[in-house]
């Protein structure tokens, strides 16, 4: 349940009847009253003696009632919110919530006759608007401090009371979501996403590769967006702001964001706090400069969090930066998983809370994003074999900041390492299977024969059973893997294969020993991502009629040696569904 406190206004009436109203983006079905400040007020939706206009002016009355200066925005608005898959509660359900709401908020508290006064409208399933005028009635302002705060505690409650997703507190970690007009604008130019999430992504990519605030600066520039510095008069730099070439407002002045509204962890001071320690810096070649890595993040992933709390949030912080970086010199291959997973695992490496600067494992994590950052990398064919024990290693570092959000109770933070570590373990799998392909030498053509039926002939391309396939290629797993919801897309993978002219079974043999399978949560799922990457490296079309296996296994985790707990799903970006990813949806 999430309560959302729009902007004060100043027209009751024009907010109520909107409210009342067809809607705009949304269609507004069956707008009614579900509760109000006094339970005798009349619906205007349900009652012929009152009108919209008449509720209005209730409402109003106590804020021309005021004594002294009255408030130039007194109409007070928040919508509380249940995600798609919560029940439907009840008018009466909802009545309880506006009513606890308001009381939380400081507007009209339980038993205080001089409150404010306030309406609920319901007008789809999901959600309510309370509506209420910042005067009480004994001619004073109500005191709403914090009041969005205590209405998400109060929210907290009801989910547990009503059995909805229980979500977690807002912890002043969350990314800074782009508002509705910038989507849209972003809509009318043709940009594939609004303007402040790639300067977001553009900002967090110098910050994490960058040695020093130089580096850091010349880095923005060279990235292609419009850097401004701000100044102090002793001429030390106080602030940054950040513009996209091109993007004006109505006055056709550049729109400006500061480090801080972009996330909060890209303010000056908190960019500066990554290279406030020195960090030893090499360069290698590389194949050694990903070997040099993996055993830096492992000996890290053991110390995670081992020196404190504040260690342990500047750990995750320093492991956030690393996976942005690993995911601009990774293998093309993987690169879009590694980037996904740096995306999702952002919530993650902001822990409430201070950080501290010190720390074995922020040392390390430093040393090797430094190390991948300078490094001559040129990604070729052979990066994916160099890329695989690095990438095992990342997982389990991942594992082990999701283990430690979880000791701590942040549990928006555990669910992004999660999410994080199921896409970097699928590019483990991806990773394997263009090395078993690179390897691979096809055997001659042979008839498969059953011991007990004698020869059979070979199958026209798309006729040959593809259970068959997996119970003379794997049979220690075929039980499992016909029984898994990942079958299906693992199946259109081998049918490509053989329209691709080589042997399914052979194939699926070879990405097999690859790589352990036992502790594999979706056996299926693995094979399908090692399909995958075996299809990138032979240029084959192996996916090409099959769905995904997220999709097809309605979120198993595919889990591998490097985890053996269980993930949470993810999808790529941006997908429906995920709280904690999507922005919050424009009050209605």
């Amino acid at each position: 349940m999430m309560p959302k406190k729009a902007r004060d206004g100043d027209d009751t009436f024009g907010l109520l009847r909107y409210l009342y109203g067809p809607g705009k983006r949304d269609e507004h079905v069956d707008p009614r009253m579900v509760a109000a400040w006094d339970p005798f007020v009349d619906d205007p939706a349900r009652s012929p003696a009152m009108t919209i206009s008449d509720l209005a002016l209730l409402m109003d009355a106590p804020v021309f009632a005021l004594r002294g200066a009255k408030p130039s925005k007194h109409v007070y608005h928040v919508a509380v919110r249940n995600p798609p898959e919560d029940r439907l509660l009840s008018d009466e359900e909802w009545a309880r919530v506006a009513s606890e709401m308001m009381h939380a908020a400081g507007l009209a508290e339980k038993g205080d006759a001089n409150g404010c006064r306030w309406v609920a409208v319901r007008h789809a399933d999901d959600h309510i608007h309370i509506v209420a005028t910042r005067a009480r009635e004994d001619g004073r302002q109500p005191d709403i401090s914090w009041d969005i705060v205590k209405m998400q505690s109060r929210a907290r409650g009801f989910e547990v009371e009503f059995g909805l997703r229980r979500l977690t507190h807002g912890d002043g970690t969350a990314r800074k979501w782009a508002k509705t007009g910038e989507k849209e604008k972003a809509e009318r130019r043709g940009l594939s996403e609004p303007v402040r999430e790639t300067l977001q992504r553009a900002v967090r990519e110098a910050a994490a590769a960058a040695s020093s605030e130089a580096d850091f600066f010349a880095r923005l520039s060279t990235s292609g967006v419009r850097v401004k510095q701000r100044i102090a008069p002793d001429g030390n730099v106080t602030g940054y702001s950040v513009a996209m070439p091109g993007d004006r407002d109505s006055e056709q002045t550049p729109v400006w964001f500061s480090g801080t509204r972009l996330a909060p962890d890209l303010s000056l001071p908190r960019v500066r706090e990554r290279w406030s320690s020195p960090v030893a810096t090499v360069r290698s070649a590389r194949a050694e400069m990903w070997q040099i890595a993996e055993e830096k993040v492992r000996t890290a992933a053991t110390q995670l969090g081992a020196e404190g709390l504040h260690q342990g949030a500047g750990d995750v912080a320093a492991l956030g930066d690393l996976i942005v970086v690993v995911a601009l010199v990774s293998p093309r291959l993987v690169r879009n998983q590694i980037k996904d997973a740096a995306y999702e695992f952002e919530r993650a490496s902001r822990a409430p809370g201070d950080r501290a600067l010190e720390g074995q494992a922020r040392r390390l994590y430093r040393e090797s994003s430094q190390l991948l950052s300078q490094s001559a990398v040129s990604v070729g064919r052979s990066d994916a074999a160099a890329v695989l024990g690095f990438l095992l290693a990342l997982v389990q570092a991942v594992e082990a900041a999701r283990i430690w959000h979880q000791a701590q109770d942040h549990r928006a933070q555990a669910d992004a390492s999660g999410r994080a570590g199921r896409l970097l373990r699928e590019a483990v799998e991806v990773t394997a299977g263009a090395s078993a392909a690179r390897d691979y030498r096809p055997r001659p053509k042979r008839t498969a024969a059953h011991p007990a039926a004698g020869p059979r002939k070979a199958a026209a391309p798309e006729e040959r059973p593809m259970a068959g396939v997996v119970q003379e290629a794997i049979p220690e797993h075929a039980r499992a893997v016909l029984a898994d919801p990942a079958w299906p897309s693992l199946r259109a993978r081998l049918a490509a294969v053989e329209r691709a002219g080589e042997d399914p079974v052979d194939v699926l043999v070879t990405v097999t020993r690859q790589r352990e399978l036992m502790s594999a949560e979706s056996v299926a799922e693995v094979l399908t991502w090692r399909l995958d990457g075996w299809r990138r490296q032979r240029g084959t079309d192996v996916g090409a009629s099959g769905t995904s296996p997220s999709s097809a296994a309605g979120g198993g985790t595919g889990a591998s040696a490097a985890s053996t707990r269980k993930a949470a799903p993810a999808s790529r970006r941006r997908p429906p569904g995920d709280d904690q990813r999507k922005g919050p949806r424009r009050v209605r």
